[in-house]
């Protein structure tokens, strides 16, 4: 499809029901840079039109410039969402593909009784690790709605799934698309404070909104005081108090009285001591051991423990 490109192939999508081209659509932005020669020997018939298309490049990007040119935007919005998702033919083949840690953030959020009709669709093996990661109480909650579940009634089930389509799959497939800009900010992350300064300087003066988008995208010791309580203790329990005392010499007041506050008043005292007991701290070491922390802050939102709030003040989930 991508050979014939829009003059010979748009009847052929205009023919394909919406499963067709989610799973074609699938298998083109999976496909990487295919040689001519191959499309030469796989479309015989078409040697005159293919030899002269050179190499093709199967990519995400790729796929929705074609689909835009012969579907509506909004089938093309909706088909892209669902393939840059996790794969899978139905909506629970899907969510069979998702990790357990990030289903089970999920769903903990949702009445049990939804979250009953969720896991009794799903592989056994797959319902048994989300059960397992979710809080005891509430896993039993939902293991008791399940044994006195009477058959689902298909429009609860398509309300489920249409609930499941909208708040969960396609924020899922938001959070997996990343720019260029993002890439940047990442990178740009683990530079030290002089270095990153020296960068966003010079991409200001070549193009200042990219230097601002990549900005805004950075996530810095700072933006953990988005943190709700219990993601602070989350925290606290997986960094080395001593290297907390050194990030904290250099952070504004607001995000050391955050840590404060979530520890025990004898904690407290004892890090307040030995932060005064340190004296000048040099700024590189500052750095490095807020870089530690805020590294340690996203490996817990990768492991599903704690969530860190988007750079826009709106919370996702990081997975």
């Amino acid at each position: 499809m991508l050979a014939l490109g829009e003059d010979h192939g748009k009847l052929i999508w205009n023919l394909l029901d919406d499963e067709e081209v989610k799973e074609l659509s699938l298998a083109i932005s999976a496909l990487g840079t295919v040689d001519a020669k191959v499309i030469e020997n796989l479309f015989l018939d078409f040697a005159n039109d293919v030899s002269s298309v050179g190499t093709l490049t199967g990519n995400f990007d790729n796929t929705e410039r074609l689909l835009n040119r012969m579907l509506p935007d909004d089938r093309v919005g909706q088909i892209m969402e669902e393939i840059r998702g996790p794969a899978g033919r139905t909506m629970w083949d899907k969510l069979g593909n998702v990790n357990e840690v990030v289903l089970a953030t999920y769903l903990k959020n949702e009445y049990p009784q939804t979250v009953s009709v969720v896991l009794s669709k799903i592989k056994p093996e797959h319902a048994s690790a989300v059960l397992s990661v979710m809080p005891d109480d509430f896993a039993m909650e939902v293991v008791m709605r399940m044994l006195r579940m009477e058959p689902v009634q298909k429009d609860i089930l398509d309300k489920v799934e249409q609930t499941l389509r909208i708040e969960f799959m396609n924020n899922l497939a938001r959070t997996s698309r990343k720019d260029s800009h993002e890439t940047i900010a990442e990178i740009f992350n683990y530079l030290d404070r002089s270095s990153e300064a020296r960068f966003l300087t010079a991409l200001e003066d070549r193009n200042r909104e990219s230097a601002e988008k990549i900005r805004a995208l950075m996530f810095t010791f700072e933006d953990l005081q988005k943190l709700d309580t219990t993601g602070v203790q989350t925290l606290l329990r997986g960094i080395d108090k001593d290297r907390l005392g050194i990030a904290m010499k250099g952070a504004s007041d607001k995000i050391r009285d955050m840590f404060f506050s979530n520890m025990s008043e004898r904690a407290a005292k004892i890090l307040r001591e030995d932060m005064e007991a340190m004296g000048p701290v040099r700024l590189k070491d500052v750095d490095e051991a807020q870089m530690e922390i805020v590294n340690v802050a996203k490996d817990l939102a990768d492991a599903g423990e704690i969530v860190l709030a988007d750079s826009k003040g709106e919370d996702e989930l990081v997975y």
